[in-house]
């Protein structure tokens, strides 16, 4: 019997906001028992990783303290890791990253790749934890000024290649990077899609890519204006199906299962090219 040839698929990333006030589900998981519980719900559903934050990055959101970020997200990651659970810590601040990092985290998810936090590097280095660098311009509360571009992709590829240069004096492994496009932050939806339309170029990098369009504003455009932010879920599962054709890292995403349906439907199909 000729054995099937394995397909690259993306990770998924389950998105776990313990958090008042993020855009789709804040205020659902804010307590510690909630969030533990659909944590593990992500990872029964076929997350690879669960993604954990306790700071809103939504725009106009204002910036929480780091300790309060803490007390919000590490006895959460605590928790999950002890039931096996993989995790990795959102955040923009070295410390909550180090914290994290003290309580099992895998891998340190900045939106903000470095810029926020002078530290975060070095915290990087250290632990040697993969680390996902997402291309920013500014908090949220000023992201939607800075949305000015040239060329987006070029834009955009140009200012990651510079972020990698420091990472690099830093001292951070390369093997360890992951790249975020940051669809949504300083973007508008016609850069969202010039990103997602040209990720090859990004490919160019030479770094793996992690894709975040889960349920952002601009896929709201495609449905009702009154309708709920899951019910960009659906168009979510199509974007990730659509990365994972351009060899993509990962995908991070709110709804796992609709996810993990189309990117099964797109194994199949590639696994019937090669029979």
């Amino acid at each position: 019997m000729r054995r099937r040839p394995q397909v690259p698929v993306p990770r998924v990333m389950g998105i776990l906001n313990v958090t008042p006030d993020s855009f789709s589900d804040g205020g659902q998981f804010e307590h510690v028992d909630r969030a533990i519980a659909h944590g593990i719900t992500l990872r029964n559903q076929g997350a690879d990783v669960v993604d954990v934050g306790g700071e809103s990055t939504r725009p106009g959101a204002v910036r929480v303290p780091p300790a309060q970020e803490q007390e919000r997200v590490i006895p959460v990651i605590a928790a999950l890791v002890s039931e096996g659970v993989s995790v990795s810590i959102d955040t923009m601040n070295a410390g909550t990253a180090l914290a994290a990092a003290q309580a099992g985290a895998s891998i340190i998810n900045d939106v903000s790749g470095g810029l926020a936090d002078p530290q975060m590097y070095r915290v990087v280095a250290e632990t040697d934890l993969h680390y996902i660098a997402m291309h920013w311009r500014g908090h949220s509360t000023e992201m939607a000024n800075l949305a000015t571009y040239d060329d987006v992709v070029a834009d955009v590829r140009a200012e990651l290649r510079d972020r990698l240069a420091e990472m690099m004096v830093w001292g951070i492994n390369p093997d360890r990077i992951v790249l975020d496009p940051g669809l949504g932050f300083a973007k508008s939806a016609r850069h969202n899609w010039s990103l997602l339309a040209r990720l090859e170029e990004l490919s160019t990098l030479g770094y793996p890519l992690l894709i975040g369009a889960s349920r952002k504003r601009f896929l709201g455009k495609l449905g009702p204006a009154d309708a709920p932010t899951s019910e960009r879920d659906l168009a979510t599962a199509i974007i990730s199906t659509i990365a994972a054709q351009q060899g993509v890292w990962g995908v991070r995403v709110h709804d796992v299962p609709s996810t993990q349906v189309a990117l099964s439907l797109y194994t199949e199909m590639q696994k019937g090219k090669k029979r």
